[in-house]
């Protein structure tokens, strides 16, 4: 069985390197990590490279959570097996392999992950994080919140323990790699989100 766990560990991290943002980028012939926030994320695209290369973000980002997901549940067996393969997918979304370990911030694949082994918590946590986009316009802030939520929830609603312990793994790496945001938030400088592209 740790044969089977490394292989789904390991496969869901590859998965998770393919870092959607960054592939679209290069047929624009840019980095988006080196225009905006610095993320290679669907925000960040958006602002950098408009809205016809952040959509095409959204279903990469989201596909590979699924699949790292299906790739742990097959390996491995089971959603503990599931649960695996996804947070390796979100670890290998924001430190990606093939991309000198700069990646983005992994909400969109752990909405993906978190979908697939909760659908319930999953779908109450997309409604907080829309309700904070609409009223804020701070992406980040919803995204804070949900994940902080996260485990909170899963404890409110009695999930078993492992479900408690992956939730909160996740929620902390989310959180983290949000420190950036985080900081800016609380000063006042963090971008509002809009739908027009950047010049």
């Amino acid at each position: 069985m740790v044969i089977l766990s490394a292989i789904s560990i390991i496969v869901g991290y590859l998965l998770g390197s393919l870092n959607t943002s960054l592939i679209i980028g290069r047929f624009y012939k840019v980095d988006v990590r080196q225009h905006g926030s610095g993320n290679a994320g669907m925000t960040n695209t958006l602002r950098t490279l408009g809205k016809k290369a952040a959509l095409m973000v959204i279903p990469g980002d989201l596909l590979k959570g699924v699949l790292a997901y299906f790739a742990g549940y097959f390996i491995y067996g089971g959603e503990l097996g599931g649960m695996l393969g996804g947070t390796a997918c979100i670890i290998g979304h924001i430190w990606p392999a093939f991309f000198g370990f700069k990646g983005g911030k992994g909400v969109l694949t752990t909405f993906a992950v978190l979908l697939m082994f909760d659908w319930q918590i999953a779908l109450g946590l997309f409604a907080v994080f829309i309700l904070i986009l609409l009223l804020t316009k701070y992406v980040s802030l919803g995204s804070v919140t949900a994940a902080f939520l996260f485990p909170i929830s899963a404890a409110v609603f009695g999930r078993e323990t492992q479900v408690l312990v992956f939730s909160g793994i996740i929620a902390l790496l989310v959180i983290l790699r949000h420190h950036e945001n985080i900081g800016r938030l609380l000063s006042g400088t963090e971008s509002k989100f809009s739908l027009s592209r950047k010049k």
